[in-house]
């Protein structure tokens, strides 16, 4: 019979060893472009589980050198792998048909959360009961994320070219657990993909959604129709009731947003401009329901069944106080996190919470490390993709350094312990902001530098202040008006903190290497270690510090065509300057091509744009514009939008007109339309499309904007020859029938075309017509659809890297 002890510290040595192979596994998962066979990921689960059986049976007699050991680790990460891949492939089965994207559709279901609402419309999540092509049924995801647009929503007309959508019905009243009928059009997850950027399917992947579309309700379309009410998804309905009862209460919207976040979980109802006042003061994980939130809600919770449970003998006889307040306070978390709408950071901290409580009450006392890893890996097994979720990365971080950190002086305190908690509590703050500052610049490319003194006293006021008056708001609402006065007076000290010239620090986003090392560097400098040992942390802190992103040589420059969905956004870098030739389009007044993609781009290449040329007014090649000026204050505005234009008022433009030439290190710009007097008669936005053209000895490009046939041929009758040729081209009009002309791309003999176009857009870019003129030529063109982001370097004036394809995971479109 095996000794207790010693299966113990059998156990004890094994487990760090499979926890760290469990993770590791399901990262090297994560990193697969596409997914393997079944028979594979098979292969491995089953020999991985018996042998780990095995390891534990009988490993206790193993030699104990580190070899042994590490079969355990590998044993983990095969087992890890396998199931994570089988997971992937049995979610990956329903797929939307590529056969039914672009198709009108009738689907019958329910709506499955509480609706979100901006000036567009309606976004919603719709579970699917039935379908149907016609009168054939189809078989479609069980969940698909639809919108429902309002007439007159910007993203419906984006010049003068654009056909609107007339007669829009506006959409009606929609709310959770309600059946509806509609006519709708879908296509497979789609979303941008750039350096650096937010992947978008992997949020739709984590969701569980797996096609997107938009509800046909225009006066040819059959009309929505509500079919009823439902018993599903009552905490949604109880969410949305609580939600509109905030927003009657509350004026002011702003302010009723931040309530609206704190207790139903709404992080949609904070407005854009607050968000950026979040960030650069570090607070933003306050404004929503983060895993501070759920862990503050669960000590108070646990306090407070605690102190009543002691009150009763009787209770305390049948279950010690303790333990029956670690499960109500767990019980009541997880009751909050379900109510706030049981988001991904929520299940994360539930998991963790719940991981440690049954830890202390099944007695089990483990060394600091090991519950930091135990709690990981339960995290990481329920939903594998976690991991590549900032949040979750910061999570942990954080609690490792606070373990790490932690000290028994001042564990136990009287009554006169109070400064001793308060300089604690400062003390470990100071410890998580210093650890979390290498691993924000690798995730945002920027840290905030008063986000010690904004979290000092933010923390604090919104979880002890804020959050329960907003929660007691909702059992009784004039509560909401002191909640909503707690609001604007920390909205008032945060924006003093963020117009500070020294708010933010950002640099270039380092290299994976870099981050690991400047993470290590945090939480060496936070141990409970000799001073001598923890300064060695500071040398690992530096490449994040000074890491420099690379710039084209001396005398060569660089295209970076964003991918920006329905519009143009091209940077233009050569060794030392930056052009950015248009800012992509404005999806709804809270969110744009600038805010979404160009400034997070800009941030993580620490580039300081010399010049915003937009090409002509129409808002898929101006709308993100605002968001990039006010981030690049001395950026000059060239562009032939009209002297009355509104953003004449952000940064007084400079007429773009034929002839301006200039030289940047070795490159040199030169603007071929429009002519000045141009200017002086009415004419078409398209018409008015700036044209520049890039070029140094070896290779040149020509960025046209909307540039149409007319145009077109009037650059071919009056510019040289040498003047147009250009090694790549963007494509006029994004591919429209009205531009790409033979005679012009004769003119141009481009090696590549670039086309900046949507997925699946309505406007049927680029026409078949079009790219039939270019094969015709030998051109390659390369879409941003299929390519994402594309860089092209005129050293190498031949070659094009796709970001699509060189950051692809399986999760991740791959488009026809």
């Amino acid at each position: 019979m095996a000794n207790p002890v010693h299966a113990r510290a059998h156990l004890a040595r094994l487990m760090p060893w499979a926890l760290g192979g469990s993770v590791l596994g399901t990262g090297l998962q994560l990193q697969q472009p596409a997914l393997d066979a079944t028979w594979l990921y098979a292969s491995l689960c089953v020999p991985a589980l018996g042998a780990l059986a095995w390891a534990f049976a009988t490993g206790r007699d193993w030699p104990r050198h580190s070899g042994a050991w590490c079969l355990v680790l590998l044993f983990a990460a095969m087992l890890a792998f396998g199931a994570t891949g089988l997971r992937a492939l049995a979610f990956a089965q329903h797929t939307l048909d590529p056969a039914l994207e672009g198709r009108d559709l009738s689907v019958t279901g329910v709506v499955g959360a509480m609706p979100q609402r901006n000036e567009a419309g309606l976004r919603f999540r719709l579970d699917v009961e039935s379908a149907h092509s016609g009168a054939t049924p189809v078989l479609l995801p069980s969940s698909i994320y639809l919108g429902w647009y309002a007439a007159g929503a910007g993203m419906f007309r984006q010049s003068e070219s654009d056909s609107p959508l007339e007669n829009l019905r506006q959409p009606g009243p929609l709310a959770a657990g309600e059946r509806w009928h509609f006519t709708v059009r879908l296509k497979a997850p789609h979303g941008a993909s750039n350096p650096h950027g937010f992947d978008y399917e992997l949020w739709l992947w984590e969701q569980g959604l797996q096609a997107t579309g938009y509800v046909r309700a225009t006066a040819s379309d059959a009309p929505p129709q509500r079919l009823g009410q439902t018993g599903a998804h009552p905490v949604e309905r109880l969410r949305q009731r609580v939600r509109e009862a905030i927003y009657a209460r509350v004026q002011e919207r702003a302010t009723a947003g931040v309530i609206a976040a704190l207790v139903v979980g709404d992080q949609n109802a904070i407005e854009r401009a607050d968000w950026d006042i979040f960030r650069a003061t570090g607070v933003a994980h306050l404004m929503s329901i983060s895993g501070l939130h759920i862990t503050m809600f669960a000590w108070a919770s646990a306090f407070l069944v605690g102190s009543a449970w002691r009150r009763s003998t009787r209770l305390c006889l049948a279950w010690p106080a303790d333990g029956a307040a670690l499960v109500g306070g767990l019980l009541l978390a997880g009751a909050y996190a379900f109510f706030s709408g049981w988001g991904v950071p929520s299940q994360r901290t539930c998991l963790m919470l719940l991981t440690v409580s049954l830890l202390r009450l099944a007695g089990k006392h483990w060394p600091w490390p090991q519950v930091w890893l135990l709690a990981c890996a339960v995290v990481v097994a329920a939903d594998p993709w976690a991991l590549l979720q900032s949040g979750f990365w910061l999570s942990f971080v954080a609690v490792g350094v606070l373990f790490a950190g932690a000290t028994d002086a001042g564990a136990s305190v009287g009554r006169a312990g109070l400064r001793s908690r308060l300089l604690a509590g400062a003390r470990e703050q100071w410890l998580v902001t210093l650890a979390l500052a290498p691993l924000s610049l690798l995730l945002f490319g920027q840290v905030s530098l008063v986000g010690l003194l904004a979290n000092a006293l933010a923390i604090p006021w919104v979880t002890l202040v804020l959050t329960p008056l907003a929660l007691l708001g909702s059992l009784f609402a004039p509560v909401w008006d002191l909640a909503a006065l707690c609001v604007q007076a920390l909205s008032v000290f945060l924006r003093v903190l963020a117009s500070l010239p020294f708010a933010t620090f950002s640099v270039a986003q380092p290299p994976l290497w870099a981050a690991v090392a400047g993470v290590a560097g945090g939480l060496l400098l936070a141990l409970q270690l000799p001073l001598w040992l923890r300064l060695g942390g500071l040398p690992l802190i530096l490449p994040v510090l000074l890491w420099q992103a690379p710039r084209p040589a001396m005398g060569h420059f660089e295209l970076l065509a964003a991918d920006i969905g329905q519009g143009n956004a091209i940077l233009v870098r050569t060794s030392a300057h930056a052009l950015l030739f248009d800012t992509g389009p404005r999806y709804s007044r809270e969110s744009d091509a600038g805010h979404r993609m160009l400034v997070p781009l800009l941030r993580a290449l620490d580039t300081k744009v010399d010049t915003v040329l937009l090409s002509h007014r129409d808002s898929d090649h101006i709308g993100g514009a605002v968001a990039v000026l006010q981030m690049q204050p001395q950026a000059e505005l060239l562009s032939s939008i009209e002297d009355d234009h509104e953003l004449q008022a952000v940064r007084t433009a400079r007429r773009c007109i034929a002839g301006q030439r200039w030289t940047w290190d070795g490159v040199d710009f030169a603007i071929l339309h429009p002519q000045a007097d141009d200017y002086d008669r009415p004419n078409r936005s398209n018409a008015m499309s700036c044209v520049l053209r890039v070029s140094n000895r070896l290779a040149g490009a020509l960025l046209t904007g909307d540039l149409e046939q007319a145009q077109e041929a009037r650059l071919v009758g009056t510019e040289a020859a040498e003047q147009l040729r250009a090694d790549v081209l963007l494509v006029p009009h994004h591919g429209s029938k009205t531009s790409s002309s033979g005679a012009f791309l004769d003119a141009v003999q481009p090696r590549i075309a670039l086309v900046q176009a949507g997925y699946r857009n309505r406007f049927g870019h680029p026409a078949a017509s079009v790219l039939a003129r270019y094969r015709e030529r030998g051109i390659a063109v390369v879409d941003s659809a299929h390519c994402g982001a594309a860089t092209w370097d005129s050293a190498a004036p031949a070659q094009l890297r796709c970001q699509r394809h060189e950051a692809m995971r399986y999760w991740q479109h791959r488009v026809p």
